[in-house]
């Protein structure tokens, strides 16, 4: 879009504005924003806009709270769903330290210094996600239920899918917010939806996501429903994940399309070793892509979710899947990312373990085009397929032994995010679950 101050100005006006709100993320990937009347536009435009860090999970100490906000101007929008006459509009903001330097602690930050990496290399990086939520119903006083809004399954049209309606709400208003939404369509488990949009850059796509979480909320919220993008919310289906299409562009065109691969699948060198990177890098960085306890009941045989370090083109059972495509949207699919993962931190640490790859000139292992769910234990052994970590506990583990993704989150994010995730595991080890106790309890 490339906005100036003035654009910005004449929108603002042009719109009726009359409330602007500078978001920002933090570490565990939770939207944050601060609040301001289009008085205080102009202060917000020349970054004198503060917030307290020390209030922030994972951002500073009391005794250095102080931080500035800077609005990206491209990521300014007004809500489609605020009122017509004094709306509401909205920046995504970096932020910065009082001495005007980028505060370390930002999650965009990492995401930023890494794509600064990646154009030393003379590449973009792009990036298209597949994005999975539930709706469900609420009570009679508006608070969450864990009860599905319909029975639906793959693909379902209404009456069966009850969500439709909601689902085309929400495309409608991410159009009007500037998204290029490709596809949309109830998922296979009760209640589950998938809406897809145009890939971007990478800190666009992260800048997407984070929107699209918004925006999925507020209409389900407008419509009686609550939507989770917790990934494994129901005992015995599927769980919501995020895949993300993954390219390398360099000099205007698609780095991972060779029509002279030797393997058939139109991939370049650059392709295979960035693969080969992220197959090394996945336990390491499987913190980041599933971050909560959470995620690893999703990570399981049996429910569609990958669970194997392996790449195909010929199914969907390994962690990476090469799709069908035209040369200059060809990509690799990284099949494991969940919705309850950091966008700006699961980008970094996709895009730092490819570059690594591409860097050491690595070589993936064969394609698996086998059933990889179906094989025994020494079928996988023998062809030497790893698996992803069972729970956060190993994955803590992982991510403590693999310095590339320590040093692309920086110190202070990797000191405070595995501080984090060290809590909670603990405090879900020491928690006594309804599943030990109707299993234990009348028995010993």
């Amino acid at each position: 879009m490339g906005y100036t101050r003035d654009d910005i100005i004449d929108l603002v006006v042009e719109n009726d504005v009359k409330f602007v709100r500078l978001q920002f993320t933090d570490i565990l990937g939770v939207f944050k924003n601060v609040a301001i009347t289009v008085s205080q536009l102009e202060k917000a435009l020349d970054n004198q806009c503060m917030l307290d860090g020390s209030s922030i999970e994972g951002f500073v100490r009391i005794e250095e709270s102080d931080m500035y906000l800077k609005p990206d101007l491209d990521t300014f929008v007004v809500f489609p769903w605020r009122p017509q006459h004094g709306k509401v509009a909205r920046f995504i903001c970096d932020i910065y330290t009082p001495d005007g330097k980028p505060f370390e602690g930002s999650p965009r930050y990492v995401l930023q210094k890494t794509l600064q990496r990646a154009e030393s290399m003379g590449y973009q990086f792009n990036v298209g996600p597949e994005c999975e939520f539930f709706l469900f119903q609420t009570d009679d006083a508006g608070k969450p239920t864990t009860t599905p809004h319909d029975n639906g399954t793959y693909f379902d049209l209404g009456p069966v899918d009850m969500g439709e309606n909601t689902r085309r709400e929400i495309c409608l208003t991410l159009e009007d917010m500037g998204f290029e939404i490709e596809t949309s369509h109830h998922e296979n488990a009760p209640g589950q939806h998938e809406v897809d949009f145009r890939y971007e850059e990478a800190l666009r796509a992260a800048d997407n996501i984070m929107t699209f979480k918004l925006v999925v909320k507020t209409v389900a919220q407008r419509n009686g429903l609550f939507a989770s993008f917790m990934p494994k919310p129901l005992n015995g289906v599927n769980g919501s994940g995020m895949h993300a299409n993954l390219s390398l562009s360099k000099n205007g065109k698609n780095a991972f399309y060779d029509e002279n691969d030797k393997n058939g699948y139109g991939l370049s060198l650059e392709a295979y070793q960035f693969m080969a990177g992220l197959l090394a890098h996945m336990k390491g960085m499987s913190i980041i892509t599933n971050p909560i306890v959470n995620s690893y009941k999703r990570i399981i045989s049996g429910f569609e979710a990958p669970v194997y370090l392996a790449w195909s083109a010929a199914n969907r059972s390994p962690l990476i899947r090469i799709p069908t495509s035209s040369p200059e949207c060809k990509r690799i699919e990284l099949r494991c990312p969940d919705t309850a993962c950091n966008p700006y931190l699961e980008f970094a640490a996709i895009l730092s373990a490819g570059l690594d790859g591409i860097e050491r000139g690595m070589t993936p292992p064969p394609a698996v085009e086998g059933n990889i769910y179906e094989m025994s234990d020494e079928q996988r052994k023998n062809l030497g397929i790893e698996r992803l970590p069972k729970d956060l506990g190993e994955a803590i583990d992982k991510f403590e032994k693999d310095e590339l993704i320590r040093e692309t989150l920086g110190e202070h994010i990797c000191d405070k995010y595995l501080k984090a995730k060290k809590h909670e595991w603990e405090e879900y080890r020491s928690t006594v679950t309804d599943w030990e106790l109707d299993r234990y309890f009348n028995i010993y």
